[in-house]
């Protein structure tokens, strides 16, 4: 499909100008003060998440503006080439269809729509593994002999199903319990297996090649360790979740689910990937958080764009990072169960959207991904937010609520509220200060998620709206947000220099790399 680079529209320009006009002195306090209906204008409803962006540095004509950008470099027509099954996905000449793990079985009967009728025999396949992953994962949540899931992976066979569990913590099943091994450093490995026995362990291996080099030697060291311990039978403590079937075989597994290729590391968690995700919430509960991020796909898909929340977002992201010049964006959870959220946002925006050249290879000539990077709140706000509220830097956050909570505590969930409107509210106002030290500038920009409950559907919904907003602003700045060929060249060279760790020939290396080989065998 033909796309349009955003700096090739008639609307780049006409924004460089409004920004110059209005945009760059643009002051949200006296916006308040002159629009008595901004509120409305600039929040919205969207499946299982309420958005507040109106304390933005940004106004209708400008968001009218962004709008017409979007037009112009065709992302409707991107979005639709993704639901319909191209390969948009060019550099590797694959598509792009995590989309379609969250679909629901449609009977033939049904497949009236053209995006499904395109990739129905994939549909099947991907409900028939899904089917066979539940099951197991329902066999796996009532064999009491069970207590320990040690997931082995890296990357989004990490990221995703840790950050899920994790977060949804109220939901999993009593009686077990879930570690997360990914760092090829052996301490995190030896600290989790202090804490389980072989005879009560399943390990789940996640690597869809089952050659990835940080999992495989994890995997290859709980092996080891299982039969040290006394471990007996590889095929009933040990499952992969793999393409590889027959690596997976030779390895003593014999219980593996696969996915496919159309399936980017980080947009997996929806696949067997989530099997740990599974295991904790059981069957229901995935097939929920499966449910919320259809819901969300259906408004990304129907929605009008000025009504489209994934659309919003990610305009507004390019608004910061291309005409206001913010490098980066703060994430600030307000719910200590979603303590890994923004650790899954960074793979997510920064591995997508962290590309110099556009999908024809050419060099861009203006910025791309921003720093994405947060810590729960409260505990950010005796950190960092020192910085965000008084630093040199502008660093637009957003901030992600819920209004209920699952435990009964007495005036806790009261002052957590209460402290994520107010540091909301303190980072637009400001405070003035003729001594300096505690003057705050104020007038600095953030963005308010809302969820009534955390639980498995509006998590799924939350998630994929993040997979949304970062495809909108790949797709204005004409970049594949599917591959990630900057994560291949260190693997290459670690291999080199594994060796010569082991047989000290610094041949042909730079000075600094030799010198650390020196030193580190010394």
């Amino acid at each position: 499909m033909n796309r349009t680079r955003c700096d090739h529209t008639p609307a780049w320009g006409q924004l460089q100008t409004a920004f110059e006009a209005t945009g760059r002195a643009f002051d949200a306090r006296a916006a308040f003060a002159t629009d008595s209906k901004r509120f409305d204008a600039f929040s919205q409803s969207a499946p299982h998440v309420f958005a507040d962006l109106s304390k933005n540095l940004i106004d209708q004509p400008t968001e009218a503006l962004l709008l017409d950008l979007a037009r112009q470099t065709g992302v409707e027509a991107h979005r639709d080439a993704m639901f319909n099954g191209d390969a948009i996905n060019v550099t590797e000449g694959r598509q792009v269809m995590h989309w379609l793990l969250r679909n629901p079985a449609i009977a033939p009967v049904e497949q009236a729509q053209p995006a499904i009728t395109n990739v129905s025999n994939d549909l099947v396949q991907v409900h028939a593994t899904l089917d066979a992953m539940l099951a197991f994962a329902e066999q796996m949540r009532a064999d009491e002999a069970i207590t320990d899931v040690v997931n082995i992976g890296i990357g989004g066979s990490d990221l995703g199903p840790q950050m899920a569990v994790v977060a949804l913590d109220e939901f999993v099943t009593p009686g077990k319990r879930f570690h997360f091994v990914s760092n090829v450093d052996g301490h995190e490995l030896a600290a989790v297996l202090r804490k389980v026995k072989p005879e009560s362990t399943l390990f789940l291996v996640a690597s869809k090649t089952f050659t990835t080099i940080e999992t495989m030697t994890n995997a290859q060291s709980a092996k080891a360790w299982f039969s040290r311990q006394g471990g007996t039978d590889i095929a009933r403590h040990f499952a992969a979740l793999t393409t590889n079937v027959a690596a997976a075989n030779a390895f003593g597994i014999t219980t593996t689910f696969g996915f496919w290729d159309w399936v980017g590391g980080r947009y997996s968690v929806w696949s067997a990937i989530g099997l740990p995700l599974a295991i904790a919430i059981g069957a229901a509960g995935f097939r929920e958080f499966l449910a919320g991020a259809h819901d969300m796909d259906a408004h990304f898909r129907s929605a009008p764009l000025a009504q489209n929340l994934p659309v919003r977002l990610g305009l507004l992201d390019v608004w910061y990072r291309n005409f206001h010049g913010f490098t980066s964006r703060s994430v600030a959870p307000y719910h200590s169960a979603l303590k890994r959220y923004p650790a899954y946002l960074q793979q997510l925006e920064m591995e997508s959207n962290g590309k110099r050249v556009d999908v024809l290879g050419q060099a861009l000539p203006f910025a791309t991904s921003p720093v994405v990077w947060g810590e729960p709140g409260t505990n950010g706000q005796h950190a960092y937010f020192q910085m965000l509220h008084q630093g040199t830097d502008v660093v637009p956050v957003e901030f992600v609520a819920v209004k209920h909570p699952k435990h009964s505590l007495d005036g806790h969930h009261t002052l957590l509220l209460a402290n994520v409107v107010a540091q909301a509210q303190a980072l637009m106002l400001g405070k003035a200060d003729a001594g300096g030290h505690k003057h705050f500038t104020g007038n600095r920009p953030s963005t308010f998620l809302l969820l009534d409950e955390l639980n498995p559907t509006s998590l799924g919904a939350l998630i994929a709206l993040q997979e949304h907003r970062v495809f909108v602003s790949g797709s204005l700045w004409g970049i594949n947000s599917f591959d990630q060929w900057g994560v291949e060249l260190g693997k290459v060279l670690a291999k080199d220099v594994e060796k010569r760790l082991v047989n000290g020939d610094a041949a042909g290396l730079d000075g600094s790399t030799a010198g650390l080989l020196a030193r580190l065998r010394g």
